[in-house]
């Protein structure tokens, strides 16, 4: 069927948008409180040209992977083709990938803290590199598949360590928010070229090529990052926690795989159910662990304060929603207006350009509203903009209409940035690691759970127009629901403290 294949290609799409966005985001948030400090320490604001190569080391990686997801989405169709997949299994070019990026984030942003960070990055970036040139090379399904899966491997070690790394380097306060803000901008920009870019390269190089230039991407980084990366770790070197490692790791590929696996089947299979059920009873086994653990990878402590708990909850929704959103609106642009993938790949990169101009406003905004506010009020305008796109029809007006609106809804970005610094804000620079881990993994099941729960209702249904208005109208109220319990949650504070 037409949708078993736009289903394929609109949860890369789902997930390239939220992630580049996202990290992007989670990254940029910092940036809001500088607007408020710049005129009390012009001079501390200053990035020194080492610590400008650092930060263009660190935003280079990050930017790779936020690139993996979105630049492969125009070429599934060929690729498919190419590697004898049939469009069922062409989820699993996503899927693959999805698994362990989310799964092992928690993992290795402690072992980061433990064992030291720069190690541990310059490991992950090896190993994507590695992966990005099996997946060029792929002779088959079976090999392309591995690629994918160390690819995500990779970035799984890439993420929370290249974060915990421009946390501890650039300290609290301007110089931080001038990285992060810079970081957020570009990785903003990761979903507008990969779309582009992919389709670019997919119709004069081949699928291959790109692929090979996350390969090369990352040989270049890797060769940068040595001399430039100072190495850090906590001082004090506890144990691991293995118990809730593997409680943890597992619970997570349990539930992302189930999740994945319903977003293509449903939630008809046995083994969806029971991956299901064991990811749930981990997760519970883990809560259980790490509340008897003498040095837990997860600090319950630091989960019971109001904005670590609240900032992961509005980043979840803000995730899960917003991917659900592309998700239809990829369905609806393709199946009714009967777009290309290649133009609603540019519908897209639109919208990613969008984000990158509303994530230079969006710090300002929470330097002068302050993370929480910004944070609560941003969920309200997703809720409302998403409410907006229920006025859509499929008219020769329909395609401007969804751009102009989807265009106008990049305002309520500050969403993903506040939660990052809501989250993050006043850790020690010994839990870094952990609490960027906490927010990237906030990310990668938001980005997972959306699509499943609500996408499914746009594909089951009678009328693909009318199911994806009932998923708009459902994401709009949860997410406006959301925004009225975090609101609660955290409060009216203005502190950057946590």
């Amino acid at each position: 069927m037409a949708i078993d294949s736009q289903t394929t290609t609109t949860t890369t799409t789902a997930t390239t948008t939220a992630t580049a966005t996202t990290t992007a985001t989670a990254t940029a948030t910092a940036t809001a409180t500088a607007t408020a400090t710049a005129t009390a320490a012009p001079v501390a604001e200053r990035l020194s040209g080492r610590a400008k190569l650092v930060l263009f080391v660190l935003c280079a990686a990050q930017f790779m992977v936020a690139l993996d997801f979105s630049v492969l989405n125009v070429a599934l169709p060929v690729l498919g083709k190419d590697l004898g997949l049939s469009r069922s299994a062409l989820q699993w070019a996503v899927t693959a990938f999805a698994l362990p990026s989310g799964g092992f984030l928690l993992l290795f942003g402690r072992i980061a803290d433990l064992y030291g960070r720069k190690k541990l990055f310059l490991t992950g970036l090896a190993l994507f590199g590695v992966a990005s040139l099996l997946a060029t090379l792929a002779w088959g399904p079976a090999s392309f598949l591995a690629g994918r899966a160390l690819q995500g491997l990779g970035a799984a070690v890439i993420v929370p360590t290249g974060m915990s790394l421009l946390t501890t380097t650039f300290p609290e306060g301007p110089l931080r928010d001038k990285a992060l803000g810079i970081s957020g901008t570009l990785l903003s920009l990761g979903f507008t070229i990969g779309m582009v870019l992919g389709g670019v390269m997919t119709d004069t190089l081949g699928w291959r090529s790109t692929m090979g230039l996350l390969a090369v991407t990352a040989v270049i980084v890797l060769a940068l990052a040595p001399g430039l990366l100072p190495e850090s770790r906590t001082p004090d070197r506890p144990r691991l926690d293995v118990p809730g490692a593997v409680t943890v790791t597992g619970g997570l590929l349990a539930l992302i795989y189930s999740l994945s696996t319903a977003a293509q089947r449903g939630f008809g299979g046995a083994d969806v159910w029971g991956t299901l059920l064991a990811g749930l009873a981990l997760l519970a086994a883990f809560a259980v662990v790490e509340s008897k653990s003498p040095a837990p990878l997860v600090s319950l402590p630091m989960l019971k304060r109001p904005t670590v708990a609240w900032g992961n909850v509005g980043g979840l929704v803000t995730f899960s929603m917003m991917s659900t959103v592309v998700f239809v609106l990829t369905l609806y642009l393709q199946e009714t207006l009967e777009l290309s993938p290649f133009r609603t790949g540019l519908v897209f990169g639109v919208q990613g350009v969008a984000s990158a101009f509303a994530g230079s406003y969006a710090p300002k905004v929470i330097g002068r509203f302050g993370a929480r506010r910004t944070l609560t009020g941003s969920l309200l305008g997703q809720g409302l903009f998403t409410a907006a796109l229920l006025a859509v029809g499929t008219g020769s007006g329909a395609l401007l209409a969804t751009v102009a609106v989807s265009v106008a809804s990049m305002f309520h970005l500050g969403a993903i940035i506040s939660y990052g610094l809501t989250v993050t804000s006043g850790v020690p620079d010994g839990e870094q690691g952990l609490a960027t881990g906490l927010v990237t993994t906030t990310q990668q099941v938001g980005l997972t759970i959306g699509i499943p729960l609500l996408g499914v209702l746009a594909t089951t249904q009678a009328s693909l127009f009318g199911g994806v208005r009932t998923v708009l109208a459902i994401d709009a109220a949860l997410v406006v629901a959301a925004a009225v319990l975090v609101g609660a949650g955290l409060g009216g504070g203005r502190t950057r403290k946590a």
